[in-house]
């Protein structure tokens, strides 16, 4: 009975944190956001955030790897962080405490018409992640225009946007971004209205690393094969084109766990050391020809 008990008020506070994950992004908001008044740049946070933010707390992952690449060094620390973060929650970190995801989903909630991408639009991360991140600067260095961080919209939005409201307040010349970087935050500004989350989706080369964990990290999402209906609710719920009930740690899922809102319940986040639901379809009880 206590064990009952206890499965019954584990999965009441999961549900709690699903239907209020704004307030759990917004906490982690407050911790990347300069909380103690000082700066942590020698550590990376396992978010994407850029560190040249003038509140940012700590080093952007993505921004040590490529400068580490362009200095034909190993960022032993900074794989570290994100070989521990992915194995341990894949993109849970994206779902749930990336302040640049956050933006996007606030963005998202404007009613305007939304467009679905194609699936392999997502593939084109990890070309970001090969060519801006690693190979450009290796062979070419920062300076490249293609250097990853001469374009991202995080360092244009979070670092050179407060940048040219401090010159202007203090009526200095301003220092404007170049034409590229100005080009690919307008993209972004007017993106993140109509498409999902268009920068994760598309370009970001940290949920390209974390998506490489979802099938193997220690927190994955499983189907009670039992318990589902085939109602395809969850195929409603997920905004981000993907089948759960198929593939529930497909490398698109940023793990919002919106699915897990499906009436019965079948889809659930648990770790690799929890018992693997199966369906007792094999002793011809639950299985989908039993139903009635």
């Amino acid at each position: 009975m206590v064990p009952m008990v206890m499965k019954s008020e584990r999965r009441r506070l999961s549900s709690w944190f699903i239907h209020h994950r704004i307030w759990v992004q917004l906490s982690f908001l407050a911790v990347w956001l300069l909380p103690l008044g000082g700066r942590l740049h020698g550590v990376c946070a396992p978010v994407f955030h850029c560190y040249a933010c003038p509140l940012a707390t700590f080093a952007c992952p993505i921004g040590v790897l490529a400068q580490f690449s362009a200095l034909h060094v190993f960022p032993f620390i900074a794989v570290g962080v994100l070989v521990l973060v992915g194995s341990a929650f894949g993109t849970l970190v994206c779902g749930w405490a990336c302040p640049f995801g956050l933006l996007q989903d606030a963005a998202g909630k404007i009613p305007t018409p939304k467009f679905d991408l194609p699936r392999w639009t997502g593939y084109f991360r990890y070309v970001v992640l090969v060519g801006a991140v690693l190979a450009i600067p290796y062979f070419f260095g920062e300076h490249h225009p293609l250097f990853v961080c001469r374009f991202c919209p995080a360092g244009v939005l979070e670092a050179g946007v407060p940048n040219i409201v401090k010159q202007a307040a203090a009526r200095a010349p301003i220092n404007w971004p170049n034409a590229i970087k100005l080009a690919v935050l307008g993209i972004f500004l007017v993106a993140i209205f109509f498409v999902r989350r268009p920068w994760c989706r598309i370009f970001c080369p940290l949920g390209a690393i974390f998506s490489l964990f979802n099938r193997a990290s220690a927190f994955v999402l499983r189907l009670d094969p039992a318990a589902c209906t085939d109602c395809k609710r969850c195929h409603r719920l997920c905004k981000f084109g993907i089948e759960p009930e198929k593939s529930p740690n497909a490398l698109a899922c940023i793990r919002c766990l919106e699915c897990t809102k499906c009436g019965p319940g079948a889809l659930k986040l648990q770790t690799i050391f929890g018992k693997q639901p199966t369906a007792v379809g094999q002793a011809g009880i639950g299985s989908p020809s039993a139903r009635p």
